[in-house]
């Protein structure tokens, strides 16, 4: 230990009564302590300070990358159960102190924990407390923070974490892609396409039964299509059909369209229909005017004749003969 540990130590231990011979107990908790102090004099050890409090002093940072209204008991349950089972949360969530506020602290990470929380203490589990750290941190490092933290989870979906990157890039970088992708970490093409996600027409969110629902995937098919004019038009059109169907749904009245079937229909919906074959005029043969009779048709160097099953054998026997009538005239 350096002269200036031992005076440090000495500092803590002074005024204590040294007994003669400490026991085992003793110096290993003057050991613990010696080193202790030696760590965060060197910058090897940081501590932190965390806090338990009441989920309602918090709210969450207006620029939050979760979508808070999207939080339900469902999606939340096996949190809500892991904090249950082990008797307390954790991982603390980071939240920064608000002054002169309603509110004393503004969650940066954390929204699942602080509704899984929240919920056990509203359903007779009060003994549930929101377990924070406190930091003091600038919108842009709260944003890469919340960024790095839940970029690798998949209880975050694609459209949250898109209309996050598409509001990050006008606030922070001024709307330089390259210099957000280089604070990020990440390749422009890859930040690129979460920004075609964010900017999807309304018609297309509302298409699927969640926003949660879109990918990334989605969006980067369906971009040409809605470059193109006419094919816009169709999937606009399809995608409005599809929303009914899924407000219907959110109803009770049916059931909703799967988000793999909503991808199909709107990727079909542009592609050319179809111009169904022109068929030559017929002429119909019959018994007498206004009867059922015999439909001929001539497709080519054939003939296509086409008649109701049920026509009665007198009524067929009739048609054909006037045919053949005709063909000898």
């Amino acid at each position: 230990m350096s002269k200036k540990h031992d005076a440090v130590f000495d500092d803590v231990l002074s005024g204590l009564e040294s007994p003669a011979l400490p026991t085992e107990r003793t110096s290993a908790r003057f050991l613990k302590r010696s080193t202790s102090i030696g760590e965060r004099m060197t910058g090897e050890r940081q501590e932190k300070t965390l806090h338990l409090v009441d989920p309602a002093r918090c709210r969450m940072w207006e620029r939050h990358n979760r979508d808070y209204a999207l939080l339900t008991e469902e999606n939340c349950r096996d949190l809500i159960d892991g904090i249950k089972a082990q008797g307390q949360q954790e991982f603390p969530a980071i939240v920064r102190r608000l002054h002169n506020e309603s509110h004393e602290f503004e969650v940066i990470c954390g929204a699942r924990r602080h509704f899984a929380v929240s919920w056990l203490r509203g359903n007779n589990y009060p003994q549930f407390r929101y377990l924070v750290e406190v930091r003091d941190l600038t919108d842009e490092e709260a944003f890469r923070l919340a960024d790095i933290e839940n970029r690798d989870r998949e209880d975050i979906s694609d459209y949250e974490r898109a209309v996050d990157y598409s509001d990050a890039i006008r606030l922070y970088y001024g709307g330089a892609q390259k210099a957000m992708a280089e604070r990020l970490e990440v390749s422009p093409p890859w930040l690129s396409r979460y920004l075609v996600l964010a900017k999807m027409p309304q018609e297309i969110l509302e298409a699927f039964a969640s926003k949660r629902d879109i990918r990334e995937r989605h969006a980067r098919a369906l971009k040409p299509l809605l470059s193109n004019p006419e094919q816009a038009k169709a999937v606009l059109e399809e995608a409005r059909f599809l929303a009914a169907t899924q407000a219907r749904a959110a109803k009770g009245q049916g059931g909703y369209v799967e988000a793999q079937d909503v991808f199909k229909r709107l990727i079909a919906a542009a592609k050319p229909k179809a111009k169904p074959a022109k068929s030559s005029t017929g002429k119909l043969f019959a018994r007498s005017s206004g009867e059922r009779g015999i439909m001929v048709r001539k497709l080519g160097k054939q003939v296509k004749m086409e008649f109701d099953a049920d026509l009665s054998e007198g009524s067929l026997r009739a048609a054909f003969d006037a045919y053949l009538k005709s063909r000898k005239a």
